[in-house]
């Protein structure tokens, strides 16, 4: 029994039978709750849905749905006339949701699950948001663009942190030479090419200086936050598919009064060694955190970064 895959290879290839550890598998990705369903509706109801504003799930004709959950129903005599709606937070009822959006710091929701994943990381009464999807569909851009106007213009949050797990692709290339912040740059590097886009800057001094004056912007290494209690904060952590069960739960254990946490990544793209995507601590949340009334989820579907970007994350 072992989580070492290359042991178990060898093991195979000796003739010794090897086996993962079971006790610890979460649903896999294909199979990983969505946040959303897509039903079908007649069009007495569909219209009695746009005048009353809300349905029981009787009446929607669905069975009963975890809290904050998206429907998107589509008119059964024509497809092409649909409604969307979500579960209050406490599952008792369907609220017509209305997908109208002008867009954050020059983002706007380019399909409907990004729409939908806008209005978690805007609810201030889901302190748990999990995002998940293949590279490319817009988690970390939406997630920023969503702290930094909650933090910066809004002012419900002090401090917008942003890290994520210091995990490398391939082969490690050895210490880095500097300080921490130095140290830190290349392993952070893809959040600020988000920062980037967002400020509209082309050069890397232009986006510290903005950084620096503003001061409640903080990128961070997750190796330092045991111990640590972040009250009043937007938390983000990236590539959350790196990241064990135990240290999962080390991370949203440090969230304080007034913080929220958003966890994103790909669990088909991990770099740890000993994780896989039946294994990993955003699978983990997903599965553990979406029956209760404090937490969202949504799983993109659509790259949105270009077509190459799409093709590669679907064939590969």
């Amino acid at each position: 029994m072992s989580k070492d895959a290359l042991l178990r290879v060898k093991a195979d290839a000796l003739g010794i039978q090897a086996e993962d550890f079971l006790s610890d598998h979460v649903a896999q990705f294909y199979n990983i709750y969505k946040g959303y369903s897509e039903e079908w509706m007649d069009s007495d109801t569909m219209d009695r849905l746009f005048k009353k504003r809300y349905l029981s799930f009787k009446e929607a004709g669905t069975e009963s749905l975890n809290p904050n959950h998206f429907c998107v129903f589509r008119d059964l005599t024509n497809p092409s006339r649909s409604a969307l709606a979500m579960t209050d937070q406490k599952a008792q009822k369907l609220d017509l949701f209305l997908g109208d959006f002008e867009g954050i710091w020059g983002v706007r929701p380019r399909n409907v699950q990004q729409r939908m994943a806008i209005e978690l990381l805007l609810r201030k009464d889901i302190p748990l948001v999990t995002l998940v999807g293949k590279a490319g569909t817009g988690k970390t851009l939406l997630s920023l663009a969503c702290g930094m106007y909650l933090t910066e213009d809004m002012h419900e949050y002090k401090k917008l942190l942003v890290t994520r797990p210091v995990v490398p692709v391939g082969k490690d290339i050895g210490y880095l030479p500097g300080e921490k912040d130095e140290k830190l740059r290349p392993w952070m590097q893809p959040i600020f090419d988000n920062l980037e886009f967002l400020f509209n800057t082309n050069k890397t001094t232009e986006l510290e200086d903005i950084l620096a004056g503003m001061s409640t912007v903080q990128v961070e290494a997750l190796t330092y936050i045991r111990g640590r209690s972040i009250p009043e904060q937007y938390i983000i952590i990236d590539e959350a598919q790196n990241l064990t069960k135990h240290e999962v739960k080390t991370i949203i254990t440090r969230v304080g009064e007034g913080s929220k946490i958003v966890l994103m990544g790909d669990p088909k793209q991990i770099d740890h060694p000993y994780l896989d995507e039946y294994t990993n601590g955003l699978s983990y949340v997903v599965e553990r955190m979406k029956h209760l009334d404090i937490s969202g989820h949504m799983k993109f579907e659509k790259g949105e970064r270009s077509g190459l970007a799409q093709l590669a994350a679907d064939l590969l």
